[in-house]
């Protein structure tokens, strides 16, 4: 199997493995990218609503704080390409950039195929060989090291190096469909349990049905399992027909982990600028100045018009009573519902829904410095395959970057040997 020496192999041709392949081709080695789809970067089409948020441009702190599973795994990775580092290689090649609210970072064309482009020059520049519709079915291994990859037609490519750069198992329709697990587990690897992460959650209540379409901005978010507080967060959430989706409420599903059969609550506070006490005085005020009206005709000023039915029925506070008939104890109520607007999680949605995998991987049986296999010499790891994740906003894109180039110059190095 001698004939792979110096040739590296990229199973995978998405974020992750288009840097990884730049990165491995620095040296000269061969690199020839595998890809089961019809074009690179099939699942950059579909992130940020197609625009791309290629990462994010906080500092080093506040971003390791955005990264939820294994984020000291990063630390080697990172260092080596922070988003910095990615956001000057991508201006280089002629994909410009702009950051918006929360540090997003897109192209300034809001098209994510600038960013596929400015990979398929570097790789093109580079000389790696891209093979679409080749799809890989194992790896070859002899005397635990690479020999190679086995693809779907039965022919084999000869390899001294391979990265895995295959993806999870969200959003299977862009070819994610755990190949890259199943590779990993065959060549002895274990394999964290894979959930949906980032993905809607389906809630216990009815009138969530009401709620349909209602976007909530400015809205702060508590979930809970029992007394444990799992998540807070600020900012925007949606109601659909089976529960809640939206920035906030993704967020808080990749802490909500394997709660299955435990009771889960999501807390909202829908005037988290208020204390109870300034709210109940802003009540107050709203009620003396519609005192004569019936109490379902005075909370326009309180809430979007399509949770006012929701928030009579939950009050308990008859609609048709007139409002300076409302009692004090029944305006509290209000207060504290307003304050703590709560449904039941019932369960996540799917991978089909999800933005990325939780799970994958074992980092324990990878060296984060190198991204090399600790039990298998010469194959590496990149990307969601891995057991490493963070929220939204561009820091998925960043472990996948970051992660893809180092195990890129690794193979680099190795090639030098």
């Amino acid at each position: 199997m001698n004939m792979g020496k110096n040739q590296v192999v990229v199973v995978g041709g998405g974020a992750a493995g288009m840097i990884a392949a730049v990165a491995a081709a620095e040296s000269g080695r061969r690199v020839i990218i595998a890809e089961k789809n019809e074009k690179l970067g099939k699942k950059l089409y579909i992130t940020g609503k197609g625009r791309c948020n290629v990462t994010n441009a906080c500092e080093r702190d506040k971003f390791f704080e955005h990264i939820v599973s294994n984020p000291k795994f990063l630390y080697s990775a990172f260092h080596e390409l922070d988003n910095f580092g990615l956001m000057a290689l991508l201006e280089d090649n002629g994909c410009h950039l702009k950051t918006e609210r929360g540090e997003r970072v897109f192209p300034v064309s809001d098209h994510a195929s600038d960013v596929t482009a400015a990979f398929q020059r570097l790789l093109g520049k580079k000389k790696v060989e891209v093979r679409l519709r080749c799809g890989v079915s194992g790896l070859l291994c002899e005397d635990g090291k690479i020999a190679g990859v086995r693809l779907t037609d039965g022919s084999e490519i000869p390899a001294d190096s391979v990265i895995l750069a295959t993806g999870g198992l969200s959003y299977p329709t862009t070819g994610s469909t755990g190949d890259g697990y199943r590779m990993a587990e065959q060549s002895g690897h274990k394999v964290k349990a894979c959930e949906p992460a980032l993905v809607p959650l389906v809630a216990a209540e009815d009138w969530c049905k009401q709620l349909q379409g209602l976007s909530l901005k400015n809205v702060s978010l508590l979930m809970k399992c029992g007394k444990k507080k799992l998540y807070q967060g600020f900012g925007e959430m949606l109601f659909t027909h089976y529960g809640v989706s939206g920035p906030l409420v993704l967020s808080a599903s990749s802490f909500l982990g394997r709660k299955k059969g435990e009771e889960v609550s999501l807390i909202i506070d829908l005037k988290p600028a208020l204390s109870e006490e300034q709210l109940d005085k802003r009540m107050l005020r709203d009620f003396e100045e519609n005192s004569n009206r019936q109490f379902k005709n005075a909370l326009n000023g309180l809430y979007p018009a399509k949770l006012i039915s929701v928030m009579i029925e939950r009050s308990g506070i008859e609609p048709e009573k007139k409002v300076h008939e409302v009692t004090r104890q029944e305006r509290r109520r209000l207060v504290e519902l307003t304050k703590a607007f709560t449904l039941k999680v019932l369960d996540k949605r799917g991978f089909d829904e999800a933005v990325i995998t939780q799970g994958g991987v074992s980092v324990k049986e990878v060296n984060p410095s190198t991204m090399e296999s600790k039990l298998v010499q010469g194959l590496y790891f990149a990307g969601e395959v891995l057991d490493l994740d963070g929220l939204t906003g561009g820091f998925n894109l960043q472990i996948a970057w970051s992660t893809g180039y180092l195990a890129g110059i690794s193979c680099a190095e190795r090639g030098k040997e």
